[in-house]
């Protein structure tokens, strides 16, 4: 290995200790960036001409028209979270549900989905569902770690289930590193992969996660009915049940559905829905008289906080992939990766296996800025299927947010639990729904059809 490999190595090992430490994240990736070039024109291993190409890197960013579609979905699950939408979609489903052993587990399960669907924020959604629906199941006599594991699982599915976040900047950096590999190999208009593909691409696996948390509070409530009871029903009897259960789930309902499909069908680009549903967020808060000056400020001031943070991340990413990129650090991961025993499949157990670690200490938009501009174009150029790639680093950030002892869910969840609830039973809880997840991930990795078979079929190609 030459000066600039030796230089790269270094800059990525200097950038993960500063982020290990606590030090912020952006600045951080920046500095390091440009501390090492600095260091390698000083020891002519790096061409600071390159850095002339950093503002219309910045420029690009501000201009790429999917990343509008961030903000715009952030708002519009703030919104629904924010005006108590959210809470009356699960208070009318557990009551709907309610009267069954393991229904308001199921409610939960179904709720979460939804919200995955709306926010696409983990965070939010961990924090919401907890607040709301933790009490109950715990007041109606539910089995602390079935309770404390259905709700931090079912949150999760933000991750992976579109219109996520993280799926939507996971899909601009694979568009790039697919740009780049292809490019390489000497094919001047690589096939593109599109927002909507890794939409699609993920729907699948999102769905069967959700039948696997169903089947499991069945068995559950079949095996051991004690540990989840029913609940007691308010009063109005059945029809009042189906008039609150209409109000409060059907116009949310109808809000994501017509967001999703009009993305998945190919009618709106993810921005143009993302607009739609933030408007329609809105007016839905508005109409059950949940939105007032207060609660508008807090939406946008929300909103405003996660975007900047995304996006300034993004930016330090940018710098110091780019001098990464100038010392030579990515032949040098390409040929890492293409040496490894195994192929594609081993490179692809290395990389995996990195990004699940950091799942441990690091934000998914982190890893994501870091390791798919790292990794990605070497792996593609190994013949991995970007979708296919794709879909798998999104359900692997999703399982290390649920692995104890350091998962970003399990932390969120202990926040808002009770004293009562003690971490080790969120630990034993989360596991079953752990093992779940490693199916799903097993099974998208041996049969790629999984994740690639709808959108090949829904876009052709």
């Amino acid at each position: 290995m030459d000066l600039g490999g030796l230089l790269s190595a270094a800059m990525f090992i200097s950038a993960l200790g500063l982020l290990l430490f606590g030090f912020g994240v952006a600045f951080s990736l920046a500095s390091v960036g440009l501390t090492f070039a600095a260091l390698g024109v000083a020891l002519d291993a790096f061409n600071p001409t390159l850095l002339n190409a950093m503002p219309g890197r910045f420029f690009a960013i501000m201009q790429n028209e999917v990343l509008v579609a961030v903000p715009l979905f952030i708002f519009m699950g703030t919104a629904l979270e924010r005006s108590g939408l959210a809470e009356e979609m699960l208070e009318a489903a557990g009551q709907l549900f309610g009267k069954l052993h393991g229904g308001l587990a199921v409610a939960v399960v179904v709720v979460g989905a939804l919200l995955a669907a709306s926010t696409g924020v983990v965070g939010a959604a961990v924090v919401t569902m907890g607040l709301i629906s933790l009490p109950i199941m715990l007041r109606v006599g539910y089995d602390v770690r079935l309770a404390t594991g259905t709700i931090a699982a079912s949150a999760t599915l933000a991750q992976v289930i579109p219109p996520s976040t993280v799926l939507i900047f996971l899909g601009v950096m694979l568009q790039t590193a697919n740009s780049q590999a292809q490019m390489a190999a000497g094919n001047m208009a690589p096939d593109p992969v599109s927002i909507g593909d890794l939409f699609f691409g993920s729907l699948t696996p999102g769905l069967l996660l959700v039948v696997l948390y169903l089947l499991w509070i069945a068995y559950k409530a079949r095996r051991a009915p004690a540990s989840c009871p029913p609940v007691p029903q308010a009063g109005g009897g059945r029809a009042g049940l189906v008039r609150r259960t209409v109000r409060a789930m059907l116009p949310p309902l109808f809000l994501i559905i017509a967001v999703l499909g009009s993305i998945l069908m190919g009618y709106a680009t993810p921005t143009e829905s993302a607009a739609v549903g933030a408007v329609g967020a809105l007016a839905l808060a508005a109409i059950r008289r949940r939105l007032d000056s207060s609660t508008l400020a807090e939406i946008a001031r929300a909103t405003a906080r996660f975007s900047s943070m995304a996006f300034i991340l993004l930016f330090g990413a940018s710098v110091l992939m780019l001098v990464f990129r100038g010392l030579g650090g990515d032949l040098y991961v390409e040929s890492f990766l293409g040496n490894l025993p195994g192929g594609l499949h081993g490179a692809m157990f290395v990389v995996m296996s990195m990004v699940f670690i950091l799942g441990f200490f690091l934000d998914p938009f982190e890893i994501i800025f870091i390791m798919v501009p790292l990794s990605a174009p070497a792996l593609i150029t190994l013949g991995a299927d970007p979708l296919w790639l794709g879909v798998l680093l999104g359900l692997n950030l999703q399982t290390s947010f649920l692995t104890p002892p350091f998962g970003f869910t399990l932390f969120y969840l202990r926040s808002v639990a009770p004293p009562t609830v003690r971490t080790i039973d969120i630990y034993a809880g989360i596991i079953p729904f752990v093992l779940f997840q490693i199916v799903i991930i097993a099974a998208v990795w041996v049969f790629p059809g999984i994740a690639t078979a709808l959108p090949r079929w829904m876009f052709g190609g």
